[in-house]
């Protein structure tokens, strides 16, 4: 089963389900305020050595929660 994305329209929540094919676009509560969320489109990072042995993540975005970096080699993680 795959992972989605949503977010709450009311209190901005985002958070993920595990959910079958047929389930994505039904009606999601928020878990904290228990109105509707919709899914939003998700990102992946898939990091990838070199040669050389620098770290790239690929497909965009950071596999760091906390970090806004496009890349581990500027920050390290």
């Amino acid at each position: 089963m795959p992972i989605y994305e949503y977010i709450c329209t009311k209190c901005g929540c985002k958070f993920e389900l595990l959910r079958s094919i047929s389930q994505a676009n039904g009606e999601v509560p928020c878990p904290k305020c228990h109105k509707a969320a919709k899914r939003v489109m998700s990102a992946f990072v898939s990091k990838s050595t070199d040669d050389v042995g620098f770290t790239k993540n690929l497909g965009g975005g950071s596999p760091c929660s906390s970090c806004k970096s496009s890349s581990c080699d500027t920050c390290g993680g």
